[in-house]
């Protein structure tokens, strides 16, 4: 829907590729085109790590709330396979390290 939305306007076009892009997987698992590794652009890496953090943090009606702790400790576990390892890693620095609260 975002890419629908963001698309239709000629000022927003790149970044509707970089939201279409976002459930794209470093392992190419991802979709709507399987792309892999450096084929992902690192702003779609961004998006895809702050939506899965914001899913896991900010709650879901299907899914219990977790910590940030908990979030980013799913993240890292899933970490070159679903999520860009140094996108992850940085996150974690944020916010285990830094204690920046998001």
């Amino acid at each position: 829907m975002g890419y629908r939305i963001l698309s239709s306007s000629n000022k927003f076009s790149e970044i509707a590729e970089y939201v279409l892009m976002h459930h794209e997987r470093p392992d190419g698992s991802g979709y709507p085109g399987g792309l892999k590794g450096d084929a992902i652009s690192v702003q779609s890496k961004i998006i895809a790590v702050a939506d899965a953090y914001d899913s896991m943090t900010g709650g879901r009606p299907f899914r219990k709330l977790l910590s940030s702790e908990e979030a980013v400790s799913e993240l890292q576990r899933c970490s070159g396979t679903q999520f860009d390892a140094e996108i992850v890693n940085a996150l974690a620095d944020i916010i285990l390290v830094r204690k920046v609260d998001l």
